[in-house]
């Protein structure tokens, strides 16, 4: 009954304007209430000890202090974790990690709050920390212990393979380095109630932990968000105890309160993406099949666990990527190390698994003297005698598999540059080409299976405008003007009928986070129920006024149609709106969607845990420079398989940024912790994120035409925010290329390329 045709249009963003104009709001530029106070954490410099005493006389004494709050001064839990139990708020106790909060001040502005925070003298009695994933490998000490998934006998089909191999290596973590940190603003009111505006991916999250905090019911706690700038899985748990810290000192002084991190508090108190160490043993053919395979897949999970168990678990279920491999042993833990607990970040463990099939398949080719495209494509799912299932059961779409890579390749003009790199080789004394690239299979869901719901709420007016509220949150991937989109198809009007607002937890109840690639998936179908109920109801009242059948009642153009569009019997869509209120109709409904056949078994390590998977590829193409290692990608060229995408120009974006962010993680941002465990690369000048002249000058985006998904997806669309980050490990290749090496750790660094050069001789 609806043809909006809203769905598919390549709208900008719904903030674009906003963003350049500065006239979007974040938290805060919210207008500060009467008597607004300020709060800083006071940090841990150590990496593992225990308190024995904290001084705070000399901060209480400052200027503007109001209160300075510890461990003892919580009415609730002290205790702040997503996943599981035992993540104090403040160390109490124990330190774990240089960075930990040990205690909060609170001020009468930020500047007096941040001066008294370093006043406070902290002694805390030193022990021995655990600062790598091999300590603590070799102690047995984990956050997520080993588990293993496996196919078929690993050992003896790598035994009786004609060639085996084994090897190791390491891929670093990655600071969000969101363009707006961590922030909360509390708002007190009557009978114990407290409103929240916090930037965070998971509103619902960060209620209840401020309700654990506060030893109150989720009931009393409001969180909203309106926008965030930048999230990258960094404000999905996070979030969540800077906006319980900010509860805590509005509580304590019956005052609004703002908790807004510095930059260095930022870097040093919240997690990473997790960083992973590498061992592999592989049997295989001269041909580069590959036979058999045991790996482990050790990350770093920091000191608690946080969201390390669903990390390993994507690790290790995209660990062969795109390819088949008839046994296998794949098994993942997470080390528990005195560093701060690693997190979600964006791709969370697929791309630090999809890393080790790359490992593997170039180390293969390079024994079998085959260029590494060759062997992947063998080992491909689906190609001729190879199976089409992952290890743990879940069928692959071998056709697409194979499209991407050869329309990557089509499109990049592979051959006649492989041709032009060599030639300039081969008479260039110091700069070397090279050309990588990388091809991807990236199941869509969440891991928990619990997670995978969704809620919306919207209301026609009678004047026939129409809000719309649902449990997602808008980073600027541009989830918000999607799921518009979805709601004016189906009411067939145009966007300018739809107010996009505030998540918030007092209109969508227990959401699920904006992660996993899964916002448009669940945010949309949950709106176009919604949306799809109060039409239902509106088009029986367009059916009596017509006297038809409300099956032949038509959404579109604004109007609604008594049959064909165009015809002479009409309404405007706010007519009707205004019709339906005057005869008591209800114009208001919740929708809710939770995703359909998925499933895991945690003991036997099998199901169907992804809805559908994302396909991609991408052809990088690099030039370094062997005098001093530096390096940069001069062109990439990107099929990326979007089914039929809800909004175009907002998925060519998440593509670009995904591939510069993921380049930026393989390429040069690297986290550096000194001996006593301090992190010690904490701001722009000392951790490099890409820039604008690290965008690869010819940068080629396509959609994957004609290819709808094939799952009962929100309009066949298909997910786009992370599976694009993965196709930066053809930046990787295509330095193993340049340099002439099959192996290189992560991130590659002007550092780390010299000394392959200077390895290789």
């Amino acid at each position: 009954m609806a043809d909006g045709g809203k769905s598919g249009a390549a709208l900008r963003h719904d903030s674009a304007l906003k963003h350049t104009t500065g006239e979007a709001r974040f938290a805060d530029d919210t207008a500060e209430a009467a008597g607004t106070l300020h709060a800083a954490l006071v940090l841990s410099a150590v990496a593992h000890g225990t308190v024995t005493s904290l001084d705070v006389g000399v901060a209480r004494a400052m200027p503007g202090v109001v209160a300075i709050l510890g461990p003892r001064d919580i009415p609730g839990e002290n205790d702040i974790a997503a996943a599981g139990r035992g993540e104090p708020l403040f160390a109490d106790p124990l330190v774990q990690f240089a960075g930990q909060p040990l205690a909060m001040v609170v001020a009468t502005s930020r500047d007096a709050a941040l001066l008294a925070a370093s006043a406070v003298r902290a002694e805390i009695a030193p022990l021995e920390p655990v600062l790598s994933i091999e300590a603590a490998l070799a102690r047995g000490q984990y956050v997520v212990a080993p588990q293993t998934m496996s196919q078929g006998d690993a050992e003896a089909a790598i035994a009786a393979a004609p060639r085996r191999m084994e090897a190791e290596f390491r891929a670093g973590g990655q600071e969000h380095f969101y363009l707006e940190g961590h922030i909360a603003v509390a708002t007190p009111g009557e009978d114990g109630e407290i409103a929240v505006v916090s930037s965070t991916q998971h509103p619902s999250e960060a209620q209840h932990i401020v309700a654990r905090v506060l030893g109150g019911a989720c009931h009393r706690v409001t969180v909203t968000c309106r926008r965030m700038g930048g999230g990258f899985g960094g404000k999905e748990s996070n979030a969540s105890w800077v906006a319980a810290a900010a509860a805590l000192a509005a509580r304590a002084t019956g005052r609004p309160v703002k908790l807004r991190l510095s930059r260095r508090a930022d870097m040093v108190a919240t997690g990473k993406r997790h960083p992973f160490l590498y061992r592999w043993t592989a049997g295989f053919d001269a041909q580069g099949r590959i036979l058999g395979l045991q790996a482990l897949l050790a990350a770093d999970g920091g000191w608690s666990l946080d969201m390390s168990g669903g990390v390993v678990f994507r690790a290790i279920t995209h660990a062969l990527n795109c390819c088949d491999v008839p046994a296998v042993a794949i098994t993942g833990c997470a080390a528990r190390t005195n560093t701060v607990s690693h997190t979600a970040f964006r791709g969370f463990g697929g791309p630090q698994g999809a890393l080790l099939m790359e490992d593997v398949v170039h180390r293969v080719a390079a024994a079998c003297g085959l260029p590494p495209e060759v062997v992947r494509a063998r080992n491909f799912c689906g190609a001729p005698g190879n199976g089409d299932a992952t290890p743990y059961g879940q069928k692959l779409e071998g056709d697409l598999i194979a499209r991407v890579w050869a329309e990557a390749r089509e499109s990049s003009e592979w051959d006649r540059r492989r041709g032009e790199i060599a030639a300039f080789n081969a008479t260039h004394p110091t700069l070397r080409r090279g050309v990588g690239s990388m091809v991807l299979a990236f199941g869509i869901s969440f891991g928990i299976m619990h997670l995978n719901q969704a809620g919306a709420l919207v209301h026609v007016y009678s004047d026939g405008s129409i809000r719309l509220n649902h449990g997602g949150t808008e980073m600027g991937q541009g989830l918000f003007i999607k799921v518009a989109q979805v709601v004016a198809d189906v009411f067939g009007t145009g966007m300018d009928r739809i107010a996009i607002t505030a998540t918030s937890t007092a209109e969508v109840p227990n959401t699920a986070p904006t992660a996993a690639s899964t916002g448009s998936d669940l945010n949309g179908w949950a709106a176009h129920n919604a949306a799809t109920t109060i039409r239902d109801r509106m088009a029986q009242v367009a059916a009596a006024r017509f006297g038809i059948a409300a099956e032949a009642v038509v959404f579109a153009e604004d109007r609604v149609w008594a049959g064909d569009v165009g015809g002479n019997r009409f309404l405007e869509f706010s007519e009707l709106a205004r019709l339906c209120f005057l005869e008591r109709v209800s114009l208001s409904s919740t929708g809710f969607y939770r995703t359909p056949d998925i499933h895991w078994d945690r003991e036997a390590m099998r199901g169907n845990p992804f809805f559908y998977f994302s396909y991609g590829a991408a052809v990088s193409e690099v030039v370094v420079d062997t005098l001093t290692g530096e390096h940069r990608c001069i062109r990439t060229d990107i099929v990326q398989d979007c089914g039929r995408s809800l909004n175009p120009a907002v998925d060519r974006g998440q593509i670009e940024g995904a591939f510069v962010q993921g380049m930026g993680w393989l390429t040069c941002e690297e986290l550096w912790w000194d001996a006593g465990g301090r992190l010690r690369t904490v701001g722009p000048s000392t951790y490099k994120i890409p820039g604008s002249r690290d965008v690869p000058p010819v940068f080629n985006v396509r959609l994957l035409e004609g290819a709808p998904a094939r799952s009962d997806t929100i309009f066949r669309s298909k997910a786009v925010g992370e599976p694009p980050l993965l196709l930066a490990i053809s930046v990787a290749n295509a330095l193993k290329d340049a340099i002439g090496v099959e192996a290189l750790d992560l991130p590659a660094t002007p550092e780390r390329v010299l000394m392959a050069l200077h390895r290789r001789g």
